[in-house]
């Protein structure tokens, strides 16, 4: 379980919820206490200055301090005797009841408020202090200054101080107030957790539902099913994902596909010149067919293809797998060009074709492999031959100007040309355009596969056109390959 990424997801989702939460109900609660704080304390100042009028009445009366306890500031019964004790003060109207209501009322909302009482009398000896802590202690001279005095005729009988008490852990309204807020808070985040871990889950099931299709496809694939395919039902980055894995699954299917037609086509072009050997060597040995120079050219020729196809091969498996290399150097197109014109003339004139060149002059010297760019003008020319009937005529054309960053080398011909369905497939492996004709004089099919592997190698591309002439008839007809090898820039 605790490898499943939904548990994963819902296991950090919640830890984020709960350290949200926990702030939340710290700086709320901070805040609503700090306010209350500074609320208490500007009100118990305002209030104050009216307190200290009337314990100065007070003294007036009685001119000491004695029973401003029990009457003014008696603590356990400021808070729940206030409104009674306004309500008396304001019902008698008159003589010393009318002034003790009075100033218990003012104590009383003091009190209520959240604010600590402390009086002192003019020596600064506390005698009364609400919460009981400082009582009977003297105060010092920076404590005096930051109370109010109490004044009788114009002489200093006393101080007052007036201080919040702690909110948190008092009875009194304010504190009541915060507790319930913090209550409240905690319900808030409560509900809030549940109704954001329920939408978190169904978010997660989103996420991870998708992933858990796409593990099944890879499994299945992994086992040999290649045609395993995932739904794609968004196009975020899990839709992505899917399209990807798709993408791999089918090119997976076509290499497969592919490497079964390929093992089964390198059976059947090996077969063809083995049994051809094997056929002449038993006739010869039974005496059938006498082994004169004739059958030896016979063999030679089968032995020949046979070489031909293996380093072909060869080639390809090398390319595939990413080890062959090209000795890359400075060379001038033109007289390379002209080089395998020369050498393939004379198969040119044996087969009635003519053989041509169109070399633009001042072409650009070309970082390449000589001997690979040579193996691809083979390939091109001898399949050109392959296809152009006696009369024929195959055009070597070189340029330049059209691709000012490329050289770009064309080999065209007017043989049967490629029909529009065949030309998609001309450069895979073992694809013949005409399949009724022999191995030998139809080729292997490899011809344009390496052509391709070799221009890509030097970084060019290679592409074909197929029909470029009209006959008089009004057929169509000839084809050319064309290939483009990048211009280093010096």
């Amino acid at each position: 379980m605790h490898n499943n990424l939904f548990f994963k997801l819902m296991g950090a989702f919640l830890l984020v919820i709960l350290i949200g939460a926990l702030v939340i109900f710290v700086l709320t609660s901070n805040a609503t206490q700090d306010a209350f704080s500074i609320y208490t304390t500007r009100s118990g100042q305002i209030l104050a200055q009216s307190l200290a009028s009337d314990l100065a009445d007070y003294y007036a009366q009685n001119q000491s301090w004695q029973g401003v306890v029990d009457t003014v500031l008696q603590s356990d019964t400021l808070t729940q005797e206030m409104p009674g004790v306004m309500g008396n003060g304001m019902g008698s109207g008159q003589g010393h009841g009318y002034g003790q209501g009075k100033q218990s009322a003012n104590a009383g909302m003091m009190m209520g408020m959240g604010n600590r009482l402390i009086l002192a009398d003019e020596n600064g000896l506390v005698i009364s202090d609400t919460q009981g802590e400082m009582t009977g202690e003297q105060l010092s001279p920076v404590e005096m200054e930051a109370g109010k005095e109490i004044m009788v005729d114009d002489v200093q009988v006393g101080t007052l101080i007036v201080t919040p008490e702690n909110i948190v852990n008092s009875l009194t309204p304010a504190g009541q107030y915060l507790s319930d807020v913090n209550q409240a808070i905690i319900s808030s985040a409560g509900i809030a957790a549940i109704i954001a871990l329920i939408l978190g889950a169904i978010l997660f099931i989103q996420i991870t539902s998708p992933l858990r299709k796409l593990r099944k496809a890879a499994t299945s694939i992994a086992s040999g099913d290649y045609q395993q395919r995932v739904e794609i039902k968004s196009h975020d980055e899990l839709g992505q994902l899917g399209e990807t894995f798709n993408l791999m699954a089918e090119n997976l299917e076509n290499s497969m596909t592919q490497r079964r037609h390929m093992v089964a086509d390198v059976a059947h072009e090996l077969r063809t010149p083995l049994t051809a050997i094997q056929g002449t060597l038993e006739a010869v040995k039974d005496g059938v067919l006498p082994l004169d120079s004739e059958q030896v050219d016979a063999l030679y020729s089968e032995t020949m293809l046979l070489n031909r196809l293996v380093g072909d091969l060869k080639l390809l498996s090398l390319a595939d797998a990413g080890q062959l290399t090209l000795d890359l150097h400075p060379t001038e197109p033109e007289p390379l060009l002209q080089q395998v014109v020369e050498r393939a003339r004379p198969l040119a004139d044996q087969k009635n074709v003519r053989l041509e060149t169109n070399i633009q002059p001042d072409l650009p010297v070309v970082w390449m492999d000589s001997d690979r760019i040579t193996q691809v003008l083979n390939n091109l020319i001898g399949n050109a031959l392959r296809y152009t009937p006696p009369g024929g005529l195959i055009t070597i054309h070189a340029t330049h100007k059209s691709t000012p960053d490329c050289l770009e080398i064309s080999v065209s011909d007017t043989g049967i040309g490629i029909s529009a369905e065949e030309m998609p497939n001309i450069f895979e492996r073992f694809y013949r355009v005409d399949k009724s004709r022999s191995r030998a004089s139809g080729g292997s099919g490899l011809g344009l596969a390496i052509v391709k592997h070799l221009v890509e190698m030097h970084g060019g591309k290679v592409f074909a056109e197929s029909p470029i002439l009209q006959g008089e008839n009004g057929q169509f007809y000839g084809t050319r390959i064309i290939f483009q090898i990048p211009v280093r820039k010096t």
